[in-house]
């Protein structure tokens, strides 16, 4: 992750500091799960795009914070609920909430935040924006539902992996830089590539996310090595190596997506990067990582927009 641009550093600490005082509840279990989440701290990297947009657009209101404190909110209240979904153990390099707190707990915590959400996008007044989270956290919903239905499918196809990873990841990507490009009165023509430039972002930033599963180790990404094959995620380095491996291959990789097995996630791995796999999810990752950095090139020159360049190049270098 760059450094924070000087352009957008008052606003960021704004943003944080909004984070901490919608958190507070008369509930000290919202506080407390509210709180833990923080100090697992996280890239912020969705607050940045709206902080980044407004800066590329112009300048940065109260509105904008308002609104990257929304998108952070939507971010965490999702991935409270996927840990208690996947029954995920680590994020970040610390126990989950789930983990440490109770499934049910998370669960509701999350809820209060999504609900915190939309109280601060009311707060807002802009119902062009607030339909569009609206839409917006819908199509999320739907892509985990779709992404829990095709667990340990081993016939998913490159075309239904994009259609999971635009709906649960890209899609809030984009929400974030359209809205806050909707906030800063700029064009319907603007708001569209701003909209491109963050849902190609999210793709490229998914298939990398996908890729290390199989890659990096539990303590430079924060979660268990494998994790996604025990939870029977159809990723791209599978989809790709099962079309691609011998049969003899392609069906230990089968049987172990379609089993949600890890015991042999060495040798799993190991295929996976004979199949070509690895290289082939880097070229996707850079070519939507193109077709992101393309989207804004109607954006005027600005320090703003060399540090959205940064994070699309620093989101795929990831993988490297």
């Amino acid at each position: 992750m760059p450094p924070l641009s000087s352009t957008i550093a008052s606003a960021f600490e704004d943003v944080n500091q909004l984070i901490l005082e919608n958190l507070r509840s008369d509930v000290s279990l919202v506080e407390d799960i509210g709180q833990y989440i923080i100090d697992a701290g996280g890239k912020r990297l969705r607050p940045r795009l709206c902080l980044l947009t407004a800066a590329a657009l112009g300048k940065i209101t109260t509105a904008h914070n308002a609104f990257a404190t929304v998108i952070e909110f939507l971010h965490t209240a999702t991935l409270l609920h996927d840990d208690v979904v996947d029954v995920s153990s680590l994020r970040r390099g610390r126990a989950t909430a789930n983990a440490a707190f109770g499934n049910a707990p998370s669960v509701l915590v999350g809820d209060f935040i999504y609900s915190r959400a939309f109280q601060l996008l009311v707060s807002i007044n802009d119902m062009r924006v607030l339909s569009d989270i609206a839409n917006t956290t819908n199509r999320i919903a739907e892509g985990e539902v779709l992404q829990l239905v095709r667990a340990g499918d081993a016939n998913t196809s490159e075309a239904q992996y994009y259609e999971v990873i635009k709906a649960k990841t890209a899609a809030l990507f984009g929400a974030a830089c359209y809205g806050s490009a909707l906030l800063s009165g700029a064009s319907e023509q603007t708001c569209i590539h701003m909209r491109s430039f963050g849902l190609n972002l999210g793709i490229a930033f998914q298939i990398v996310d996908d890729l290390l599963d199989y890659q990096g180790d539990a303590n430079t990404m924060g979660k268990n090595v494998g994790d996604d094959l025990a939870e029977g995620k159809p990723t791209l380095p599978l989809i790709y190596a099962l079309e691609h491996l011998p049969p003899h291959d392609a069906k230990v990789v089968r049987q172990a997506l379609e089993n949600k097995d890890t015991t042999d996630i060495l040798a799993i791995i190991e295929l996976i990067s004979s199949s070509g796999a690895i290289s082939y999810c880097e070229q996707q990752a850079n070519h939507f990582q193109q077709q992101a950095e393309q989207s804004i090139q109607i954006l005027p020159d600005s320090e703003a927009k060399q540090t959205l360049l940064t994070l699309c190049s620093q989101a795929v270098k990831r993988a490297a």
